[in-house]
């Protein structure tokens, strides 16, 4: 069983601290490997390096970082077998989605890489003769990333992405429960010689202790975190003794909702998608449908029936299988909860809602609750497991207002033939995004950002990028003659 090391101005190191983390495998419930419990004197060491190595780093011309950029990608291209083995050991993905995972990440080096000589200022006139102004866009410097569970390939990816790019150097913190592919991440930097040490770090632990010194450190800039609203509020709270600025990804509670006019069918299969996928461990998977009365009873069937379609098995062993486990006992055991709490409250179990005990692992069946309340807990709570709950309603404005009925504003669909009703929920809907006809699921190219407690800022695209850079205002003043 490997023992990993901190990873600090361009060496490997142990921790000050003596203590360590398991890891876990989620399928068969076996230690894989162990991480140090880091400790606030491993962050100093860490941030001290990134601020040191960022006065070099952000005066390297942008095409030289973009080449970096790009070749992380090809490195990662090189051992993608690799990187999807130990993906779906420490998290439990299907192959189909451990090889996406994979293969987004690649696309999103290669794709951030392209930015390097589109990052532009402006100039704007003056209102004085002989006087030009100059908009700069410059690296905001020292960026603390915290890295989730549940997409920890790809979300490493955008923020190490994007802070090479923009100028910025890095101290990773991967998440405790799956940081041995960012380990694997980190052999890849160690070993390109284009990367100055101190520019990529990485210290792991816990949250509490590694998060919130990153986040209350006086040399960090900014704090890209991506996780649930708890954490991200003790980030703020953090940030906020040197008025640091934070991008957050938070939670969601997307709806879904599915009109007299939807295409059965397809509704059905895009839900059971957008629900199921990562094994309904996504901040953007459909946590709840709203289905109109006419066909709600048709509706249910086929996205019972897809539901009871999926198999379930340890993806290592099964590259067929649609879904794996959960991530951890926590989990399974807080999923359970949830259902049997809606059950208590006049929910319909239509399929699932229970473990599955054919097999170790933290397995859960795929479950479609009816009768379900629009004020219950499992309609108002982020359930973060492969179950949704299908309430109906009887007017589109009923739809929509309980859609926005929530303190999350991250994703949201509406499946519809009728482009007035597709065009009302998309300018009434109160989210950063809305999928119409089609699964959740963002691209690289767009913005990637929510409302409300689904958090601040945003990724992906251009908008993304900004948060990475700082506005610095030249006025150049100069005389006339020879």
């Amino acid at each position: 069983m490997q023992q990993h090391q901190l990873y600090i101005n361009g060496t490997y190191t142990d921790s000050t601290g003596t203590e360590w983390i398991d890891i876990i495998n989620p399928s068969t419930e076996e230690t894989i490997s162990q991480i140090p419990n880091g400790t606030k004197e491993d962050v100093d060491r860490a941030v001290n390096a990134a601020f040191e190595a960022q006065k070099s780093w952000e005066l390297l011309p942008n095409i030289e970082r973009g080449k970096i950029v790009r070749a992380l990608g090809d490195k990662i291209a090189e051992k993608r077998d690799i990187f999807i083995d130990l993906l779906q050991e420490e998290q439990g993905k299907s192959y189909e989605l451990a090889s996406g995972e994979i293969d987004l990440a690649i696309d999103y080096f290669h794709y951030m890489s392209e930015w390097a000589r589109r990052i532009e200022g402006e100039i704007v006139p003056s209102d004085r003769p002989n006087e030009n102004i100059f908009i700069y866009k410059k690296p905001i410097g020292v960026v603390a990333g915290i890295v989730p569970w549940n997409f920890p390939v790809f979300i490493l990816a955008r923020k190490v992405a994007t802070a090479f790019v923009t100028g910025c150097t890095i101290v990773l913190k991967p998440s405790q429960q799956t940081p041995n592919t960012a380990m694997e991440f980190t052999k890849i930097i160690h070993e390109m010689d284009e990367i100055p040490a101190g520019v990529y770090n990485v210290v792991t632990g816990t949250g509490s202790e590694i998060g919130n010194a990153l986040a209350s450190h006086e040399k960090v800039q900014l704090v890209t975190m991506t996780g649930s609203v708890p954490a991200g509020t003790k980030v703020m709270e953090a940030a906020a003794k040197n008025i640091t600025k934070v991008n957050l990804e938070l939670g969601g509670k997307a709806p879904a909702i599915v009109t007299q006019n939807a295409d059965l069918d397809l509704a059905a299969e895009a839900i059971t998608t957008s629900r199921l996928a990562n094994n309904g461990q996504a901040c953007t998977n459909a946590e709840r449908v709203y289905v109109h009365e006419s066909i709600a009873e048709e509706f249910t069937k086929k996205l019972t029936a897809a539901f009871e379609s999926k198999t379930l098995a340890d993806p290592r062993k099964n590259k067929e299988a649609d879904m794996g486990p959960l991530v951890s006992q926590d989990r399974l055991d807080t999923v359970h909860d949830m259902v049997k709490q809606a059950v208590s409250e006049g929910a319909t179990v239509a399929t699932g809602g229970e473990r599955d005990d054919s097999q170790p692992g933290f397995f859960y069946k795929p479950t479609v609750l009816t009768n379900v309340e629009h004020d219950s807990a499992i309609i108002r709570d982020e359930i973060f497991g492969p179950v949704l709950p299908v309430t109906t309603y009887s007017t589109l404005e009923e739809a929509i207002e309980k859609a926005n009925d929530t303190e999350f504003g991250l994703s949201s669909a509406v499946y519809t033939n009728d482009l007035n009703e597709a065009m009302k929920v998309v300018n009434e809907m109160k989210f950063g995004e809305t999928y119409v006809n089609r699964e959740n699921f963002e691209a690289i190219q767009g913005y990637h950002a929510g409302m409300r407690k689904s958090g601040l800022g945003g990724a992906d695209g251009k908008h993304g990028m900004e948060d990475f850079l700082v506005t610095q205002v030249v006025y150049m003043q100069y005389k006339n003659g020879k």
